[in-house]
């Protein structure tokens, strides 16, 4: 995401959301869901996971972004995010950001937090070898969702299943809740969609095409039978990594993401509060102008 001003954002987040009023986007109406904002609790697919709509992404441009602000500078960010009722952060081995996740919760509570983390080991050794460092980078007993970080080949399902049967059975021992993947491709994406290994799908998605997996129309159709299947569904991408550079884009993002009520939450990597802030905002207006679909945590 570009620097936004606390100024801006409130110049921004009003006109974006006086353009969504006027009726210059589109969104699904039929929604019947309860959710407002973008710290409500929704349930995680099938699984019994709670998280809040809106996460922190750790991983922009590799987790440079979020390492340059120093460990002061990304922990305020979080108790920031933390304080505004945030309560899912995506990390991942290859962003080089678990030690900065660790020390930036120390002292909050453990069991309010979704910690999101993913591997990219290719072999069953060093998928164990993973896990046990991630629990201790992380300082925590257990890992919310351990996903196998970015897919490339359609043939996953099968060259990985060595790594599968490793987060399985660490999913047995109560080491790791929930399992998944992220992709990076078409072939690998719609893949997933048929491994009832999955219980979590990372998936890139916003109304521009932008660094995504294919056309957003078609990946919104995977996401559709991801949903229909039980899974949960994490958007990621929501903003194209900083590439919808202005307020309307930003919202007719969200308008976009939020309207097919089948993502059950969504990560975005911020540099600054301000730009919670405004993300918070807009999904505000966005839900209050046509609820999103999902349900509440009870």
């Amino acid at each position: 995401m570009t620097r936004i001003s606390r100024r801006s954002f409130l110049a921004g987040t009003t006109a974006a959301g006086a353009a969504l009023l006027s009726g210059r986007y589109s969104f699904a109406r039929e929604s019947a869901s309860k959710i407002t904002s973008g710290t409500d609790l929704v349930t995680l697919g099938g699984t019994d996971i709670k998280t809040s709509v809106l996460g922190l992404g750790t991983g922009t441009r590799g987790g440079r972004e979020q390492r340059d602000l120093g460990q002061d500078g990304f922990t305020k960010m979080v108790r920031y995010a933390y304080d505004r009722g945030v309560r899912y952060i995506d990390t991942a081995d290859m962003y080089k950001t678990h030690t900065f996740v660790r020390d930036a919760v120390k002292g909050l509570p453990r069991e309010e937090f979704f910690i999101q983390t993913k591997t990219r080991a290719k072999n069953a050794e060093a998928a164990k070898a993973d896990i046990e460092r991630f629990r201790k980078e992380l300082d925590t007993d257990y890992l919310d969702t351990l996903l196998m970080h970015c897919m490339t080949t359609g043939s996953w399902p099968t060259d990985m299943r060595p790594v599968m049967d490793v987060l399985s059975e660490a999913k047995e021992k109560g080491r790791v809740k929930a399992v998944g993947v992220s992709c990076h491709g078409w072939d690998p994406l719609a893949a997933s969609t048929d491994v009832d290994w999955c219980d979590v799908h990372l998936v890139r998605i916003n109304p521009f095409g932008q660094k995504m997996d294919g056309e957003p129309k078609d990946v919104a159709a995977e996401i559709k039978k991801m949903h229909e299947r039980g899974r949960g569904v994490i958007g990621m991408k929501i903003f194209g990594e900083g590439q919808c550079d202005t307020p309307e884009e930003r919202m007719r993002s969200l308008q976009y993401v939020l309207g097919l009520g089948t993502v059950d939450c969504f990560t975005i990597g911020f540099g600054t509060t301000a730009q919670i802030d405004e993300t918070l905002g807009m999904i505000k207006q966005v839900l209050a102008y046509a609820p999103g679909k999902r349900e509440l945590v009870a």
